[in-house]
């Protein structure tokens, strides 16, 4: 024994620590982390490996993989489409603005996943503040605000609340509703909406991504191969178009309109051939007398004019994303896609020089020409988030029929009259039955990576609690808080809060759980009251980008800076605590 803790403890507790360290100072993708740190568990003997690898086969883990399917369902039959279609319409304010796309959002995370529904809402958004004359990255923020306040409403609106639940009702035999968080995830979703609307001065103004790159003249140069050049008939290493001082070779447009993309060292130049560079369009520009071109007399590249099978899509670098700290030149990402990066957007301007050659990193917007079944969800390993699809599936009654069978699972399960696994399962079978979706839609919809993430979480609360260290610690919680039950809570919540800016909301929920629910238990006070003050605390993260995914989404399309998420996060953290206190305080007293 070292400081009241075993040997098996203090392991517990140096896996937890390498798991938060490799989690905010390495890009290792955060599955990878918490499969390690379950491998060790188990290797390690410290806990029964029964429950080191129970965790994957937990009700709680197959109910998150089932509900992807409800959620594929719903997409695919254009709900959100629907949702968004009906809800936005043209406030007169920008106040009103934001009480438009703040309820509306954080609703629909109270049920569907957060990600998906912004996802949706960020194409939306710029569409929309390009029509109400607002900068988009007025709205973008609160877009991602929203969506964290609204899954704290129930039980399905976030991974933290399914697992904190989970671990409560292994406790104390007790199942909590789908609606037992939803009064206090109310207010404090009102008190946020009002706060932003407060606040709104701090947001930002920025340029956005969109705008910056939509002047293509800016960064990429067209030039002509006159019919009687030297060029003509050598190949594009042969001309030395390879290597561009500045920028590279992107795209060959023929005299007979010929697109050639991703263009191969080995292709053939001919006269008349429009050679478009991206770069910078100074350097670009002296390889007119250098290699005998002229300037094309108008410019055609541009967003809306691409080759009928090509098209160009902006993605955003995550902050886990392999890419970050790297430059394109430097992977063979172009060469396995078949695609071209053309230019690079950051903090709402283009990075000068060839992009190729700029090193990249965590918010950056990519201007990619790819192929029209690019997939940026098949490249999960880069970090790369979706910007510009938003009208791939239009409503129609199959809208209307989904939407009744998520409906029924929710009311059928909330009345008792099945559990929310069974519910769900039903739900997810019907889906599929009634073709809303497919077999292979409802696979690809399934994130692993998060239910291996939630398996590990659980591993990490269990051996938390079985070692001792939620006992220790909440000892010494009793000594600091000198045995008062409230400041206690505040205490616990307001840790939490700050950890979540840097680390998984969901390890920050399996380890504060057993915290929480056993100083709970040393005050003989009510443990629901500090579970759902957890609930509320670990998804009240607005201080940084890297607090939420969804943070990351609209971080690029923004423009923003990370020194905007502090500037409005800091104050909302503080916020939603005080409001957490309040009303789980007055609806769960202790």
């Amino acid at each position: 024994m070292f400081l009241g803790l075993s040997l098996a403890a203090w392991f517990v507790v140096l896996v937890a620590l390498v798991v938060f360290v490799l989690q905010i100072c390495t890009k290792l993708p955060s599955d990878f982390v918490f499969l390690g740190g379950m491998g060790l568990l188990l290797l390690s003997g410290v806990i029964p490996a029964s429950s080191v690898l129970g965790s994957f086969s937990s009700s709680t883990v197959v109910l998150i993989g089932v509900l992807f399917v409800v959620i594929c369902g719903l997409v695919h039959t254009g709900f959100l489409q629907w949702i968004v279609r009906y809800c936005l319409g043209s406030p007169k304010t920008y106040r009103k603005t934001l009480a438009r796309l703040m309820f509306p959002v954080a609703i629909l995370s109270s049920f569907l996943n957060n990600t998906a529904v912004v996802a949706l809402f960020i194409g939306v958004v710029r569409l929309w503040a390009k029509k109400l004359n607002i900068a988009p990255s007025k709205l973008l923020i609160p877009l991602s605000y929203a969506s964290g306040m609204g899954g704290i409403c129930t039980l399905l609106g976030s991974a933290p609340n399914l697992l904190i639940s989970s671990f409560y009702t292994k406790e104390t035999g007790v199942v909590l509703s789908i609606f037992t968080p939803t009064l206090v995830g109310l207010f404090c979703l009102v008190v946020g909406v009002l706060s932003v609307i407060a606040l709104s001065h701090l947001l930002p103004d920025r340029q956005s991504p969109e705008d910056a790159l939509q002047g293509t003249s800016d960064y990429t140069i067209e030039l002509m191969v006159p019919t009687m050049s030297s060029l003509v008939g050598l190949t594009v290493k042969e001309a030395g178009l390879d290597k561009v001082d500045g920028g590279h070779l992107i795209e060959i447009i023929r005299a007979d309109r010929e697109v050639v993309t991703a263009v191969d060292d080995e292709e053939f130049i001919f006269g008349g051939d429009r050679l478009i560079f991206s770069g910078d369009v100074e350097k670009i520009l002296l390889l007119r007398d250098k290699h005998q071109l002229v300037n094309a007399t108008h410019h055609i590249f541009s967003l809306d004019e691409v080759e009928g099978n090509r098209k160009l899509r902006m993605v955003t670098v995550g902050y886990k994303s392999s890419f970050i700290g790297s430059c394109m030149c430097d992977t063979t990402f172009e060469e396995d896609n078949n695609l071209v990066l053309v230019a690079i957007a950051r903090e709402g301007g283009v990075m000068k020089g060839s992009p190729r050659e700029v090193e990249i990193n965590a918010g950056d917007t990519l201007l990619l020409e790819c192929s029209r079944h690019f997939r940026v969800d098949r490249y999960s390993k880069y970090n790369l988030l979706e910007m510009d699809d938003t009208s791939f599936y239009k409503p129609d009654m199959r809208t209307l029929y989904s939407s009744l069978i998520m409906i029924a699972m929710v009311v059928v399960s909330s009345l008792g009259y099945l559990t929310l696994l069974q519910a769900a399962f039903i739900a997810a079978f019907a889906m599929l039955a009634c073709r809303f979706c497919t077999i292979d839609q409802a696979r690809e919809s399934i994130d692993w990576s998060m239910l291996m993430i939630f398996a590990g979480s659980i591993s990490l609360g269990t051996a938390i609690q079985e070692t001792g260290i939620a006992e220790a610690l909440s000892q010494g919680i009793l000594a600091l808080c000198e045995g008062n039950a409230l400041v206690a809570l505040a205490g616990i919540c307001l840790v939490a809060t700050f950890i979540t800016e840097v680390a998984s909301n969901t390890a920050t929920a399996a380890i504060f759980f057993p915290v929480a629910y056993q100083t709970a238990v040393n005050l003989n006070v009510n443990p629901l009251t500090f579970c759902i003050g957890l609930m509320v605390a670990v998804s009240s993260s607005f201080a940084t980008p890297l607090g939420s995914p969804t943070h990351m989404m609209v971080y690029g399309p923004g423009g923003y800076r990370f020194g905007d998420f502090v500037r409005i996060g800091i104050p909302l953290n503080l916020i939603i605590w005080i409001a957490n206190l309040f009303i789980v305080l007055l609806l769960f007293p202790l």
